[in-house]
């Protein structure tokens, strides 16, 4: 790579090291006048050029030009700050997106576990703020029943008979019902529901060991359990509430680059995987 194809930047004293590609991303941009000796503002010293600004936020700014997307950390507060930085650069597409603070910032999310004993069953019920985390959990539970006979409810082992998976209930894009345990039908004879949960393959019919690996399973995908609390002694109904700071969808940027122009930009959310 030659040396007019590497652009070194010393900025507030943090070195960057960079394609000039990548600088004119945007063509009206001072970066990009920058490399055309047409900013006198930026001087070059020793083969690099030196801007005095904020070094930390412009790591954020080379970020946003490497890759055309708004990606902050969870604990970042600046966004004024980084919003002047981008209308310093005159990067005007970056300032507008970081004018629209609530799209950028992580959200609560807040989800709540219903969990109660009937006799030989056991019944759930999920709730979350947030419909897609919902959806991610609902894809990962699977409810299996089948018919049994002369087994106990806490028996480990599932009959040899196959078992037949079942659809979760969903009241609503926001909650889901399910249920594990035995309910004598007649006889001897009684309906078995296993519950298995991703990744885990065990199929667990005790709803103890199912409300173990649920709220394990929570705690392993980010969120912290809050509170826990008795809804009905009578009905043996506990509530585990848990909450966690939900990234924000990204926010990509699409160019189309036109002869003559600067470049048309324009903001639209990219798919982030779901419930993160």
């Amino acid at each position: 790579m030659s040396n007019r194809e590497v652009v070194t930047l010393s900025v507030g004293g943090v070195r960057f090291v960079t394609r000039a590609s990548t600088l004119q991303h945007f063509p009206d941009s001072r970066l990009a006048r920058m490399l055309n000796g047409d900013d006198q503002e930026f001087k070059q010293v020793n083969g690099e050029f030196f801007v005095d600004r904020d070094g930390t936020l412009f790591g954020y700014i080379m970020d946003f030009l490497r890759t055309l997307q708004v990606s902050l950390p969870t604990d970042f507060s600046d966004y004024q700050r980084l919003q002047r930085e981008a209308e310093f650069y005159g990067l005007y597409p970056l300032a507008d997106l970081l004018s629209q603070e609530h799209l950028l910032k992580p959200r609560l999310e807040i989800l709540e576990v219903r969990f109660s004993l009937q006799e030989m069953q056991a019944f759930f019920r999920i709730f979350g703020s947030c419909s897609s985390t919902v959806e991610t959990l609902a894809e990962q539970i699977t409810v299996f029943a089948g018919q049994q006979s002369g087994q106990s409810w806490n028996s480990p082992f599932p009959s040899q008979k196959p078992l037949v998976p079942l659809p979760l209930e969903r009241p609503s894009h926001h909650d889901m019902v399910f249920q594990c345990g035995t309910d004598y039908s007649a006889g001897d004879q009684f309906v078995a529901r296993y519950v298995s949960i991703k990744p885990d393959n065990r199929k667990l019919i005790n709803g103890t060991n199912v409300l173990g690996l649920l709220l394990d399973t929570l705690l392993k995908d980010g969120f912290r359990l809050v509170s826990t609390r008795t809804v009905s002694s009578a009905e043996k109904a506990e509530c585990y509430s848990f909450e966690r700071m939900r990234r924000p969808a990204g926010l990509t940027l699409t160019v189309s680059h036109n002869p003559g122009s600067s470049g048309a930009a324009q903001a639209k959310r990219s798919q982030a995987q779901k419930g993160k």
